[in-house]
């Protein structure tokens, strides 16, 4: 039974939505932060328009739990991970499955497509990575080096470099063309929960360790150590022009981040006891989601 509840407060705006029948595993923005995707333990995709809080359709297909999804940003496709070892593709427009991607052997646990929406990257419990052309099914590559299971990865805005952040409590930088050695990057002292690129190059990390590390991506070397949660760091991202980063964590704060100076420069405050992902939309409004029965909120940030 899906319902709809919005509320109001301090110039926030919450929403709740219902629909799924077993936790919400992940949850993800479209590039315009008008649509949303959920996946949950019920097997499911769930795809919701955030403006009027309607679902738009149920998507299934999984046999077993969802835990990750995704756009892709030219908003044709969308795909889903789970805990059947397979990645499906889906049709946007139709909820139509286009391709079953078979090649993990264990639980799937993150997925990410390219800017160009050209490739798709996925990561999972047997500690690989791989590249895929969504379109054909083809695997492109294999990236192996991780000891532990990836539970992050992010494209660069170019499209030539990879993150993966994994339980092995290292980051991983791969590199498209071989132009230059791929990086391994440590310092974490936990689980990395989550990675994100700046469109100027930066690449953040956060980890269960309860810092955030900001990263030059291009050589490896630390820009700023983030300290200031005071639970395990969940979500983050980085605004489009790459001056704020925002940052989610079990402690029920969000915390903005001054990318030049690397000082918090705001604390958020909302209803949701877990985020599960944070994300700036392009008009500058930051956008939230989490808990078993999603909830969204939409806050607005100033530089």
């Amino acid at each position: 039974m899906w319902k709809k509840l919005t509320s109001y407060f301090n110039g926030i705006t919450v929403k709740y939505f219902t629909s799924h029948k077993a936790e919400v595993n992940h949850c993800s923005f479209s590039h315009d932060g008008q649509l949303l995707l959920t996946g949950s333990d019920d097997c499911s995709v769930c795809v919701w328009n955030v403006k009027n809080e309607e679902l738009i359709y149920k998507v299934k297909g999984h046999t077993g739990a969802v835990k990750a999804c995704a756009f892709s940003d030219d908003s044709h496709l969308f795909a889903s991970g789970s805990f059947d070892c397979t990645i499906r593709v889906w049709k946007l427009q139709t909820g139509e499955c286009l391709k079953v991607l078979q090649g993990h052997s264990r639980s799937v646990e993150t997925l990410c497509f390219s800017s160009d929406s050209r490739l798709l990257l996925s990561g999972g419990w047997d500690n690989k990575a791989i590249l895929w052309d969504p379109k054909s099914g083809h695997i492109v590559k294999h990236f192996s080096g991780h000891r532990n299971v990836i539970k992050t990865c992010s494209f660069s805005v170019d499209g030539e470099r990879l993150a993966t952040g994994s339980w092995d409590y290292t980051v991983r930088i791969w590199r498209l063309r071989k132009i230059r050695r791929n990086l391994v990057l440590h310092g974490h002292k936990g689980n990395v929960s989550c990675v994100a690129f700046s469109a100027f190059g930066m690449l953040a990390s956060g980890s269960w360790d309860k810092t955030v590390r900001v990263w030059d991506s291009r050589n490896g070397r630390l820009i700023f150590l983030l300290k200031e949660h005071t639970g395990r760091v969940m979500s983050l991202s980085f605004s489009l022009d790459s001056i704020l980063l925002v940052t989610a964590a079990g402690d029920e704060a969000i915390r903005v981040w001054d990318c030049e100076d690397g000082e918090c420069k705001k604390i958020l405050k909302c209803e949701l006891d877990i985020v599960h992902s944070c994300q700036f939309s392009p008009s500058d409004t930051l956008l939230t989601a989490g808990t078993s029965d999603f909830v969204l909120t939409m806050m607005t940030t100033t530089h």
